[in-house]
């Protein structure tokens, strides 16, 4: 380019060689000092010239009411008209190039670490920042790196650091490090990389940290119209920015004329070559060009490098140099094209976005415009760009200038006005009047500021005052002196192999009108000689000295939400994290109902369809209208309206028949009038009826009952009807009833009763019960019945006769009653249960008849009640507060070792939040993340402890072989209660997603100036300011993915382990119970990111993990083994028998499980069974019912058609045997084993057990066993009622006492088993065993009532004070033992240890 051939330099490096034979100059600064490498290097300390002017002397700041208000300072001192002209026509570029050698050598822009904050108080009514006048303005000030191991003591007070090289060496052009240079590089013929064109350096590619903050004016931000530079801040106004680009040019200027010159070297020969001449070059500049003109005085001669000179930068050169140049500063910048002269406004110019794609033309016409432009006068006066219009850090943006770098001298802790003034030789101030007379009424208010104390003035107000600046001067001039003489690399120095003496003259005589000739459309006669001072005459003068007033207005300030459009999604996420247990189920219930809503609409199309087809065969037609659903509901007699209309009947009905008081029946006054109208006149159906007696409507005995009561023979059954027959079964006598059963069963109604309608009325009984008991069975009942009243050799029974055959029966007549369906608890309560459990014989003796604990035996051939024993314990009358008392005392008896667990538990967690929550709060290094989210971390970080032990130590409670072992030594009981009550410690793992939540919040609304600090290997601060979204946390770093996952892994866990789920899809659950694999390493990989803290999970997980990995390689190493099954039957009610051989050196003890997995079915799913055979028998044995779909699987394996087609047993895989509390029947004197349904296989291993040592007197603690076992039907289980048969065939010391408990059929003193009861008791009478079970035990009708059971025991066995309970089966039946058992332990007497499992 023509320009390029305007200042040739080819000839003028005649030592230039083909190889470098000099010391290359370090990027980063190191070892230009050979005694001191680190002076002047990247992250050096500045060199203090005076003590540290520190609030406490070591580190705090002077703030507030100590040093005037930073923003009312700046009003005082720096505010005042712009327009006056440079008194020594310095020129704009002058000022720019100034703030370009401060970049080359000054690095503090950028925050500290931990963050701190030196705000900047606004006074109330700001016309700027505040004119709406309301006082709470804050403008944040963060302050400066510093030395970490500095600001400790007053003998090392705080040091700040500067981020680049502390010399001139032209780090602003190629960087302060190596990898930043070559970022800049293209590394082809020694060039800087440029962008299209070749004029200006190509944008930023992130390769290179530049700084990338927002433009005040259009909230602009990223790296576009960034260029990447040697200088981070380079891109901060466009004038900085030209000078910028112009040394680009001039490196690559060179390197082109070197190129040409010497075509045999290498790239890095030429650029090294360049570099050196630039550097050189910008040394001479500075030192002798720009120096002299901005302070009026020459710079003495250099005498050579003084090794011993320290010329580290000092804190007061810092902030003296950027006001001192800032009193300079223009409000606009004309550009040298056009007629007239097109002005650049500063204050719209920051960090501008506009100049991306910037011209040739552009950066010429910025360069030669600055050039000719005179600067603001070198006074006090800032124009407002800066002083109102800067641009603002963090969410503000716009800040102070002035303000800005008052607080910043005092995070450097700069001395005050008199002290720097004496270590300079100048005279401190005596007198506020000796500042200059021109600026006196500026002089007075600060003065005011200071209480007219001059002692307490600061450095920079001060110097600001002062009419020829000469303390600002000195300062400056000092600085780069030191800068000069303490170089190695200077070029002057020709000791260090550079320059000769001849090349560092030329060096010396090459101006900065040189460089912009040579990279500039502009000639050099189109130039002033010295392009930082304009003189009258020389070229292109400008047209006028710029003021506010002709140039267009500043963008006023802004403040940035940084959570603004993040609302709704942060809250939706809150909902989905909070709620994500739920969402799963929530989804299938969702599925399920549009499912259900789909098939209803489809079968109501269906239903319309036939309805109109059946309609035409009868020459008839259908209207069909539509209606909304609330306007059909309110005329519709729905099901639920029906429901009501009878619970209405029910409740007056009773009321009225028993006298309940209204007020408890519900007054019909309450009630509407049509309401009251429906219920009283309402009739039942035979559906309803059967209804209301829990049976159904084509069951005999519906039939015999609603015949009789509906004596109108309409099919309706009204409310006087109902009462009358309800009257004689509730309030009648023995005769009454029986006469009324004679008259339902007389079905002919001759007045006899026939053999076959007697057999019709027990059969009526019988389908009541499920058929309970077969027709040979009822036969025999009847005959039996007959033959015992002496009717034998009758065939019909007259009323008479009936009621005699009754006449055993007469107490159980008189309270039979008519079981309804539904009854209000009010009536239930009032028609109470009359079952006596303790009687009082006149004699004085009490006499105990425990009909749930009937002990019978044959003496004589004649059945007869083991009925009492003495009433040992004494009882005391105590006061209610004794009682309170003594509940409390046995409430800490009987839940001691609960009670130890989770005080342990509580206490270990709990304190391992408190450790890691003060250690967050008070002990943790300064990090200044406590002061950013202190709530949310000392949460987070403290619930993560508790989480860390928790899911180490819940791998134990899963370590079965050990807790089998465990059961027998004296931990037996604590691990017992560490099983039952791990689960509610999890609240951790809510409290540590709560935590995070608030911190996801805060760190998405905190500027990154303090993310980077604390985040440093995730953040860097690269000015912009604006935080992560807040999906960025959740879903795109370690951490946040990690948690979201683990979430949702306990959720699946969660849902599909519930019972629903778990008989619904066996397989699902135990597909997903094997995530705690993942769930493990999840957890593992979520805190080994360290992102706030390095890892502590492994402390403690390790001891747990191995003991879990060791007993679970003892578990596959059993689960190898294949055991044969010797035998398979499938029983009544879906249960499979399976019989299988015991392998060696097994050994177990009655009431354990084991788990088993049959491969024949395609999985290898193990499901638990508790063992059913007695550990003294040869072969082991499960009983096993087909309720799932894996147990329906294996029943249809085991089915004789699929034995043949496979023609052998399948073998199964078997892991046990494991521990649990049944297995401690022994360890008590007398034990209760309570067992529902399929929950009575432990029980008889036990019994199978107690009778085998009991035959062979082995010494045992149990002294008495009660076995309850609780049925819907005896046929259920009919296998266990062989064992219990055996059992009673060999218990000859009669240790164990069976009871069972019938609940298909309604209670004892029900109309509907009366007839059942009475033949049960003639059949025990008889034959001595029960006509339901043949068993020599008693059979109960209803559910068991505990609470009299055991409170019995306690007078049945007075001695013993510890009676032990084992219950097993559904979770209502548990619940109802736990409940008894809870109640009884609230008094003085025996204490009922229960032990309880759910299936």
């Amino acid at each position: 380019m023509h320009y390029f051939a305007a200042h040739h330099v080819g000839s003028s490096l005649p030592g230039a060689q083909k190889n470098i034979s000099w010391e290359v100059q370090r990027y980063d600064g190191w070892y230009n000092n050979l005694q001191h490498h680190s002076r002047g290097s990247v992250g050096s300390r500045l060199l203090r010239l005076l003590p540290a002017n520190y609030a406490d002397g070591v580190y705090q700041a002077l703030q507030e009411p100590h040093v005037p208000n930073a923003r009312q300072l700046s009003n005082a001192v720096a505010r005042g008209p712009s327009g006056l002209p440079s008194q020594r026509n310095t020129t704009v570029l002058a000022v720019f190039f100034g703030f370009h050698v401060l970049s080359d050598i000054l690095g503090t822009e950028k925050p500290g670490c931990p963050a701190e904050f030196l705000n900047i108080h606004i006074p109330e009514g700001d016309p700027v920042f505040d004119p709406t006048g309301t006082g709470d303005i804050v403008l944040p000030f963060q302050r400066i790196r510093w030395a970490l191991e500095t600001g400790q003591s007053p003998n090392s007070p705080r040091e700040q650091t500067n981020e680049v090289t502390g010399w001139l060496d032209g780090s602003s052009i190629y960087g302060p490090s190596h990898s930043w240079s070559d970022a800049l590089r293209n590394f082809s013929n020694g060039q800087l990389a440029a962008g299209p064109g070749g004029h200006v350096p190509r944008e930023t590619d992130g390769k290179v940290p530049m700084w990338k903050a927002l433009d005040p004016s259009t909230g602009q931000g990223g790296p576009r119209g960034i260029y990447g530079k040697g200088l981070s801040a380079a891109s901060l106004n466009r004038f900085l920015q030209a000078i910028s680009i112009a040394w680009f040019r001039y490196h690559n200027y060179l390197a082109a004329e070197l190129a040409k010159g010497h075509p045999s070297w290498s790239d890095e020969d030429i650029f090294q070559h360049a570099r050196k001449r630039v550097i050189a070059t910008f040394q001479s500049i500075v030192l002798y060009e720009w120096l002299p003109v901005l302070l009026g005085t020459p710079v003495q001669t250099y005498t050579g490098y003084q090794q011993h000179l320290d010329p580290s930068l000092s804190p007061e050169f810092v902030a003296v140099a950027r006001m001192f140049l800032a009193t300079m500063v223009p409000p606009g910048v004309y550009k040298s094209s056009g007629d007239p002269f097109p002005v650049v406004r500063l204050c719209n110019s920051y960090w501008s976005r506009e100049s991306t794609g910037m011209q040739q033309e552009d950066v010429d016409d910025l360069l030669l415009g600055m050039s000719s432009q005179i600067a603001e006068r070198e006074d006090s006066i800032v124009v407002e760009d800066l002083q109102d219009y800067w641009y603002g850090p963090l969410k503000y943006s716009r800040t102070d200038y002035v303000a800005s770098w008052l607080q910043r001298s005092r995070d450097l802790g700069l001395p005050t006005y008199n002290q720097a003034r004496e270590r300079f030789g100048l005279e401190p101030l005596q007198d506020w009047t000796n500042f200059a007379p021109h600026s006196q009424q500026k002089v007075l208010e600060v003065a005011a500021l200071y209480a007219n104390n001059t002692a307490r003035l600061e450095l920079l107000p001060g110097g600001m005052l002062e009419g020829d600046s000469p303390l600002f001067s000195a300062i400056i001039l000092d600085q780069f002196v030191r800068l000069r003489d303490g170089d190695r690399f200077w070029f002057e120095n020709t000791k260090n192999g550079l320059f000769t003496a001849k090349e560092a003259e030329e060096i010396r005589n090459t101006t900065f009108r040189d460089v912009l000739a040579a990279v500039t459309y502009s000639q050099q006669a189109e130039l002033q000689s010295n392009v930082f001072v304009w003189s009258k005459g020389d070229p292109c003068p400008q047209p006028q000295q710029l003021t506010t007033q002709l140039l267009a207005n500043c963008t006023p300030m802004t403040m940035l939400d940084y959570f603004e459009g993040s609302g709704a999604g942060f809250g939706i996420i809150i909902i989905v994290l909070c709620c994500l247990p739920l969402g799963l189920p929530l989804q299938f219930f969702t599925h399920l109902l549009f499912y259900q809503r789909k098939h209803r609409k489809g079968t109501l199309s269906s239903f319309l369809g036939k309805l109109q087809d059946y309609l035409k065969t009868s020459c008839l037609e259908l209207h069909v209208s539509e209606m909304k659903e609330q306007s059909l509901l309110k005329r519709a007699v729905t099901q639920e309206k029906r429901k009501q209309i009878l619970e209405t009947f029910f409740r007056h009905l009773f009321a009225q028949m028993l006298d309940i008081n209204k007020t408890d029946a519900g007054e019909l006054n309450f009630e509407s009038s049509q309401k009251a109208k429906e219920s009283l006149t309402c009739e039942l159906s035979r559906a309803e009826f059967a209804e209301a007696l829990g049976l159904k409507a084509n069951s005999m005995f519906v039939d015999s009952m609603f015949s009789l009561a509906d004596k109108d023979g309409n099919g309706y059954i009204s409310f006087r009807e109902f009462l009358d027959i309800l009257v004689v079964f509730m309030k009648g006598s023995s005769e009454e009833k029986s006469k009324l059963m004679f008259r339902m069963y007389d079905i002919d109604e001759n007045g006899f009763l026939s053999k076959e309608e007697f057999l019709r009325m027990l059969r009526s009984f019988i389908e009541i019960s499920n058929n309970c008991l077969s027709r040979e069975q009822a036969e025999q009942v009847t005959e039996s019945m007959f033959q015992a009243s002496g009717f034998q050799d009758r065939d019909e029974l007259t009323w008479e006769d009936f009621h005699y055959m009754l006449r055993d029966h007469d107490n159980e007549l008189r309270l039979t009653q008519l079981c309804i369906k539904g009854v209000p608890e009010v009536f239930k309560q009032s028609v109470h249960n009359r079952v006596s459990f303790i009687k009082k014989e006149p004699r004085g003796r009490t006499l105990l008849i425990i009909s749930a604990v009937l002990l019978f035996f044959t003496r004589a051939n004649q059945y007869q009640l083991y009925l009492y024993t003495e009433a040992q314990r004494k009882k005391y009358q105590q006061n209610k507060v004794q009682q309170k008392i003594q509940e409390f005392k046995r409430f800490i008896e009987n839940y001691r070792r609960h009670i130890v667990c989770v005080v342990l538990f509580s206490a270990i967690t709990a304190g391992l939040f408190v450790e890691r929550a003060y250690y967050y709060a008070f002990a943790s290094p300064s990090t200044g993340i406590a002061q950013t989210t202190f709530v949310g971390i000392i949460i987070s970080r403290g619930s993560a402890a508790c989480i860390s032990f928790l899911y180490s130590y819940i791998l134990l409670t899963m370590c079965r072989n050990l807790i089998t072992v465990l059961r027998e030594t004296f931990l037996n009981s604590l691990i017992f209660s560490a099983v039952m009550f791990f689960s509610p410690f999890f609240s951790p793992i809510v409290l540590h997603t709560a935590g995070h939540l608030v911190n996801v919040y805060i760190f998405s609304v905190t500027p990154l100036s303090v993310l980077s600090c604390l985040f440093s290997s995730v953040f860097m601060n690269d000015g912009s300011q604006l935080p992560q979204k807040y999906y960025w946390w959740f879903f795109q770093t370690i951490p946040g993915m990690t948690g979201v996952l683990l979430l949702i892994i306990l959720a699946v866990m969660y849902v599909f382990a519930t019972h629903h789920f778990r008989r619904v899809s066996f397989q699902a659950f135990w597909i997903t119970h094997h995530l705690y694999v993942l769930l493990y390493v999840l957890v593992i990989i979520h805190g080994s990111y360290a992102l706030i803290q390095q890892p502590r999970f492994h402390i403690y997980f390790i001891i747990p993990a191995l003991i879990y990995g060791a007993d679970k390689l003892l578990s596959l190493s059993r689960k190898k083994v294949e055991i044969s099954v010797v035998k398979a039957e499938l029983l009544p009610s879906g249960v499979t028998h399976l019989r299988f051989q015991r392998p060696q050196d097994f050994d177990y003890k009655s009431g354990q499980w084991v788990r088993i997995a049959c491969m024949a079915l395609g999985t290898t799913e193990y499901h638990p069974f508790t063992l059913t055979s007695a550990p003294h028998e040869d072969t082991l044995s499960l009983h096993i019912r087909a309720v799932g779909p894996w147990t329906t699987r294996l029943r249809e394996l085991y089915s004789p058609e699929s034995l043949a087609l496979i023609g052998k047993l399948p073998k199964l895989y078997l892991d046990g045997p494991f521990g649990e509390g049944h297995q401690e029947w022994h360890k008590f004197e007398v034990s209760v084993l309570v067992g529902g349904g399929i929950g009575v296989t432990p029980f008889a291993s036990i019994l199978k057990d107690l009778v085998f040592k009991s035959s062979i007197n082995s010494k045992l603690m149990c002294k008495k066993i009660y076995f309850i076992w609780v049925t819907r039907t005896q046929r259920q289980f009919e296998w266990l009622a062989d064992i219990i048969r055996e059992v009673e065939e060999t218990d000859r010391n009669e240790l164990v006492s069976v009871h069972i408990y019938i609940t298909q059929l309604a209670e004892k003193f029900d109309l509907r088993t009366t007839m059942l009861y009475i033949c049960e008791r003639h059949f025990q009478k008889v034959l001595n065993k029960s006509l339901f079970t043949g068993l020599r035990s008693i059979t109960h009708f209803g559910r068991p009532p505990f609470v009299p059971f055991f409170d019995s025991l306690q007078e049945v066995h007075p001695e013993v004070h510890k009676i032990g309970v084992f219950s097993c089966g559904p979770p209502g039946m548990t619940k109802s033992v736990e409940k008894a058992c809870q109640q009884l332990n609230k008094k003085d007497q025996a204490y009922f240890a229960h032990h309880y499992e759910n299936f």
